[in-house]
């Protein structure tokens, strides 16, 4: 059953080997990241798997690792084979920066359809009796004329009915079309968390941060029983 959660955002600018003298422009956001995370533990899992998006499926073990190579920077996260991509590369950090590890990394299709993520997230909710989710996602990146996107004016209320919905401890119903035309890289792992429902009573919800610093949005929630 799943009894936590933690939603990310996994910006490269969240390493600050890759940020250099901006980083402390994402202190805060690395902040809630670590609240995020003990609230985690606090929740004693059994198992703590980390979910995020990327362009093709895949499932890696604990020892996998990522390489910050392709945005410029020589640095590997983990010690194994440096095949994770940069969401799952970006939990494996966070979990490390807290002394904490993950049983399973699971890499999900930005465009998988819903019954995909559905099926994907039942399953891991069943794997041990205490499961505890890491989601990596980002959202829209066409919240301002200087996004990577530039402006579209459905991204802000996109992005704030996902902030509102994890307040409640909730997931939105996230369309796939809508979620690719905003560059939203975070719709199908946050809707794996959907489909790994939660306890009878449901999870309570707290948004920890909500921002765009760099015209992108970048939300962090703790979601537990």
């Amino acid at each position: 059953m799943l009894v936590a959660a933690a939603v990310c955002p996994h910006p490269p600018l969240l390493f600050p080997e890759l940020a250099g003298a901006a980083a402390v422009e994402l202190d805060g956001l690395r902040a809630a990241c670590a609240a995020a995370l003990r609230a985690l533990r606090e929740a004693r899992p059994e198992a703590v798997v980390v979910v995020g998006g990327a362009s093709h499926a895949g499932t890696y073990g604990p020892h996998a690792a990522g390489s910050l190579a392709p945005w410029g920077a020589d640095v590997v996260v983990g010690t194994g084979e440096p095949v994770l991509p940069l969401s799952l590369t970006a939990g494996r950090w966070l979990l490390g920066r807290e002394g904490m590890t993950a049983s399973a990394f699971h890499a999900v299709p930005f465009d998988a359809p819903e019954e995909e993520c559905a099926r994907l997230g039942a399953r891991l909710a069943t794997e041990h009796d205490r499961v505890a989710l890491l989601v990596m996602a980002d959202g829209s990146a066409r919240l301002t004329e200087k996004s990577p996107g530039y402006l579209d004016p459905r991204a802000l209320p996109y992005d704030a009915a996902i902030v509102e919905a994890l307040g409640r401890g909730e997931v939105p119903v996230l369309d796939p079309g809508q979620a690719e035309e905003l560059w939203v890289q975070g719709r199908a792992a946050l809707r794996v968390l959907a489909g790994a429902g939660g306890p009878p009573e449901g999870l309570a919800g707290k948004v920890l941060y909500a921002d765009a610093p760099y015209g992108v949005g970048y939300f962090v929630a703790s979601l537990v029983s």
